[in-house]
């Protein structure tokens, strides 16, 4: 027993752990099936479909909802892209002023929320710039594009080089080289980058309060709605967020590996032959 519990204790404490953090989404999952005995309380009263039947309480909840979506989807191919770019750059190329970069790439993730929502109000009241739907953007934007360099490094720099190098030994082309070999092999980290993006632009409240102006997106609905009573709807909102992405992510490890091992079978074929 003594040998059992040495060498398994630390996946038990793991799996603890991971319960813990599991927990309250457990605790949203289940209150979306609620039917609460009034609007300010979270007590399980009655097990109901309603909710999931009618996901929008109100048309204000629906807009802010497909509003942050709006604001999710352009934020994140934006910092996808320049994140992606900027991660092949640092990885790949040796310039002059590489490892300052490299620092001030953590800058944003280091800096309090409070402080770069402020920062950016000022920026934009100093430039004349009124707030609103791209005030919202263009913040989630600086904030984003640190999180997709720091993942798409870490995919680079765990890729095997010698898989390019060989591809370029049987007379691919670079292009070919990009296409078949490095691009299947570095998606998986673009796509949980842009994962990471999307949820960090739809989840935020402090940076999006301070330059929203008028518009109102779905945290800030969130927010609005616990003075009064939030609806249950938005465990719904929550609940289908958490399993949309957990169904993106297995797709996109499952993708990985079918990735890899094509990487490796196109090695094995002569250039220009299927």
């Amino acid at each position: 027993m003594r040998r059992w519990l040495a060498d398994r204790w630390v996946m038990g404490v793991a799996l603890l752990v991971l319960g813990y953090l599991t927990l309250p989404i457990l605790v949203v999952a289940g209150l979306s099936f609620n039917r609460p005995s009034s609007r300010l309380s979270y007590d399980f009263n009655e097990f109901t479909l309603d909710n999931w039947a009618r996901p929008c309480a109100t048309a204000d909840m629906c807009d802010a909802v497909v509003r942050s979506m709006e604001i999710g989807l352009i934020a994140t191919v934006v910092s996808t892209v320049l994140g992606t770019l900027m991660a092949f750059a640092l990885v790949r190329h040796g310039f002059r002023g590489r490892s300052g970069i490299n620092g001030l790439i953590f800058l944003p993730m280091a800096t309090p929320e409070l402080v770069m929502g402020t920062s950016l109000l000022a920026l934009f009241v100093a430039a004349g710039v009124p707030q609103g739907f791209w005030t919202i953007v263009i913040a989630h934007v600086m904030f984003c594009v640190s999180f997709v360099v720091v993942t798409v490094k870490a995919r680079l720099a765990g890729m095997d080089r010698r898989l390019e190098e060989a591809a370029m030994d049987l007379y691919a082309s670079e292009w070919q080289t990009f296409r078949r070999i490095t691009l299947p092999l570095v998606l998986p980290g673009i796509v949980a980058a842009a994962l990471l993006a999307f949820s960090l632009s739809f989840d935020d409240f402090i940076i999006t309060n301070f330059n929203a102006g008028t518009t109102v997106t779905f945290p800030m609905y969130v927010w609005g709605a616990a003075q009064r009573g939030i609806p249950p709807q938005v465990n719904v909102i929550g609940t289908a967020m958490f399993v949309i992405a957990l169904l993106l992510v297995g797709a996109s490890s499952l993708r990985g590996r079918r990735a890899r091992r094509a990487a490796l079978a196109v090695l094995a074929t002569p250039a220009g032959k299927p």
